[in-house]
Parts: structure tokens; C-alpha cells; sequence
């Protein structure tokens, strides 16, 4: 049976048919979302999640694409979900909390351990999620596939069904886009101390000893 009659069949509700659509491109879905997610066991929450969505979806597939490069898309889709949920998370937990005594804040033995860099970058962190949620969805996406989980341009081109050229273009201006919503906000100004930075301040505080 043909993949069309697959689909055709499970478009009538044949449960078997779907079942051996997942069968033909579980592998391939599996390998994107766990690639993406970075872990295994979520890589197959994040799978299942995307047929889940095949199904639930197929009354409104025209069928433009083949089945198999339709789910690939909402994978990445589901994965791309899941990883601004996940920057949020870190962005909000990343740093202290400013409820914390003093006795909560150790010396820090270098400065990505400093309270001050690290409610930078927590701060960064929120400023960057805020820019992508501004952007374009067709640039956030594109930027999400690149930039978090890592895919090549012939991963991202077949994720999104688009030629390596135009995957390269549309991430070099979707990083611009992203730089200039950063600059008007005024978030590009964080930056780590040097090290030389940190000698010198710590050389300062020994020299009141």
C-alpha cells in the first residue's frame, strides 16, 4: 500500500493504516527530535507528541507534501515548542533570587560564580526570549533550529522544505533582526569582565587589608 493510500485510509479513521504511517518514519522523526532536545527519553515524548499531532491533524492535510515530510515539519515544530519553553525556564531559574540573605551569596571563585554577572545574563537570557517572541514566526523558527538545537543548514532545509540558499539567507536576517531588537531594548551591553578586570578589582581589595 502506497503512502497516499495510508494516509487516505487514515483519513477515515483506520487506526492500523496510521499505525503503519508512524512505523514508516518513526526512525527519522526519533533521530530530529532527539537531536534537538538534546536527550533521548524527551526526544521520544517530543516523537510521540508529533504524531500525536499527525492524527489530530490529517483531516486538514491537502496533501501538498508526502506524509513523511509533512510530519518532519511538525516535529521540528514540536521541538521548537518545546525549546522556548525550556529558555524560558532557564532564563527565569538561571539567577539568584534577590530574597536571598547575604550569608547566600559565596565568594565567587571566578566571575561567571559572580551574583552580579549572573543576574546579567538571567536578565539577558529573558531579553533574548522576548526578541525571538517578536520576530516573524518564519524567522523565530529558523533561528530556534540554529542557534538551540543545533541543526545543520541540510537539516534545517529539511525540516522546513527549503533549499540550503534560502536557509542561509533567511538565518543571516534573522539575526540581524534579532541584534537590532536587542539594541533598541538596550541588551547588548552585557558582557563578562575580563580577567584582567577582576585582578585588578581583587588587587584593590587586598590592598585596603
Amino acid at each position: 500500500m502506497t503512502e497516499q493510500e495510508l494516509v487516505e485510509k487514515s483519513k477515515q479513521g483506520d487506526q492500523e493504516a496510521f499505525e503503519q504511517l508512524v512505523r514508516d518514519n518513526q526512525n527519522r522523526v526519533y533521530a530530529l527530535t532527539a537531536r534537538m532536545a538534546g536527550d533521548r527519553e524527551e526526544g521520544a515524548d517530543l516523537a510521540q507528541e508529533a504524531f500525536l499531532r499527525a492524527w489530530q491533524g490529517l483531516p486538514a492535510f491537502q496533501g501538498g507534501s508526502s506524509f513523511s515530510t509533512w510530519i518532519y515539519r511538525l516535529a521540528a515544530n514540536v521541538c521548537i515548542d518545546y525549546l522556548r519553553r525550556r529558555r524560558r525556564r532557564w532564563a527565569v531559574e538561571s539567577g539568584p533570587s534577590l530574597d536571598d540573605s547575604e550569608e547566600a551569596w559565596p565568594e565567587p571563585a571566578d566571575w561567571k560564580q559572580d551574583p552580579q554577572y549572573r543576574l546579567e545574563q538571567a536578565e539577558l537570557g529573558r531579553a533574548v526570549s522576548r526578541g525571538l517572541d517578536a520576530l516573524p514566526e518564519y524567522q523565530r523558527r529558523i533561528l530556534v533550529l540554529r542557534e538551540l538545537a543545533g541543526l545543520s543548514y541540510q537539516e534545517i532545509g529539511q525540516a522546513l522544505d527549503l533549499d540550503i540558499g534560502t536557509v542561509k539567507s533567511r538565518i543571516a536576517r534573522a539575526r540581524l533582526a534579532l541584534r537590532k531588537i536587542l539594541l533598541e531594548d538596550g541588551n547588548f551591553s552585557f558582557a563578562p569582565p575580563s580577567k584582567k578586570t577582576n585582578e585588578k578589582k581583587k588587587g584593590e581589595h587586598h590592598g585596603r587589608l
